[in-house]
């Protein structure tokens, strides 16, 4: 079941009669019923987000009259969609909508960067060896960047491109431990892992950020430190106002390999992302990245699939 969960998108399509004659929030309130009732029968729901653009593109690519029923349903059965399914679990639609939204960026991320690679490595039989090489690489690389981040919920960030004006690819997800124990990867981890494994094979430029989680904060001698609950007193304490930052470490992405920043450079990321107009994370302490995984795909001559 694909759903206009967006107001912009639903105005869009409304013009084809696909909702017949319903308000966005009527709509969403019948969507939210006939879900419940669904789920109450005991049948799995795959759902997606009905887009407008994309709804109208994919139409017009397999000449198909947006006005039809047949339209709609085959949109939201397209096997091209990436990853696994949306499986509705009985959720009020409130508390979905975010996280189905929070789904579709990541597969529409995980999308353009499955072409990139695809596109980097070739469809060959040589390429899909290519392929399996930099994503077993990558695979390594996360294992790598959980290890070294410790106990609790960090966010990695990723910015990549081709060498030659390539489209810039953009990804972030939590990566979360708790007791030396990884917690299972959702959506946006997969969507990381497929844009750094494009940024790899593109043989691209970008940074790759890790930030370590503000609850958790680590010590000159680089031992980590709850901070969850300070036992010095209350949060607002001189103690707890004296304890450590939480640290942000960086690695360069340049010629399709990973290297580890120095603290000046990660700085300069961050200043960088402020200046494309993501907000400068307050009290963080820029620290050098750790050594990463080497890929042994790397030729003599510096490309990444050599």
């Amino acid at each position: 079941m694909a759903l206009a969960v967006d107001a912009g998108d639903f105005a869009g399509l409304a013009r084809y009669g696909l909702f017949g004659g319903l308000g966005h929030q009527a709509y969403l309130r019948r969507a939210e019923e006939q879900l419940t009732a669904l789920h109450r029968q005991g049948l799995e729901v795959h759902l997606r987000v009905l887009e407008a653009a994309d709804f109208e593109d994919y139409c017009e690519a397999l000449g198909l009259d947006p006005r039809m029923p047949a339209a709609r349903v085959a949109y939201a059965g397209d096997p091209e969609l990436a990853g696994e399914p949306f499986v509705y679990a009985g959720e009020r639609l409130a508390e979905l909508v975010p996280v189905l939204l929070d789904d579709h960026r990541a597969r529409v991320r995980m999308s353009v960067a499955c072409a990139a690679l695809l596109g980097a490595v070739g469809d060959d039989p040589a390429g899909q060896f290519r392929m399996a090489a930099v994503m077993r690489y990558v695979t390594s690389v996360y294992l790598a960047l959980a290890e070294g981040a410790g106990e609790g919920c960090h966010l990695l960030t990723l910015r990549c491109h081709g060498p030659e004006d390539g489209e810039e690819l953009t990804s972030a997800a939590d990566v979360c431990v708790e007791e030396g124990q990884l917690y299972p990867a959702g959506r946006d981890a997969e969507a990381f892992c497929v844009t750094l494994a494009a940024g790899i094979a593109l043989g691209g430029e970008g940074a790759l950020l890790l930030h370590g989680d503000p609850s958790v904060g680590v010590r000159a001698d680089g031992r980590t430190e709850d901070r969850s609950a300070p036992a010095g007193g209350p949060p607002d304490s001189p103690a707890t106002e004296a304890r450590p930052r939480p640290p942000v470490r960086g690695w360069a992405l340049a010629g399709g390999r990973l290297r580890p920043m120095t603290a000046h450079e990660v700085f300069d990321e961050l200043a960088d992302d402020a200046a494309r107009g993501l907000p400068f994370p307050p009290g963080v302490d820029p620290r050098p990245g750790f050594p990463l995984p080497g890929f042994r795909g790397h030729g003599e001559g510096g490309g990444p699939l050599g």
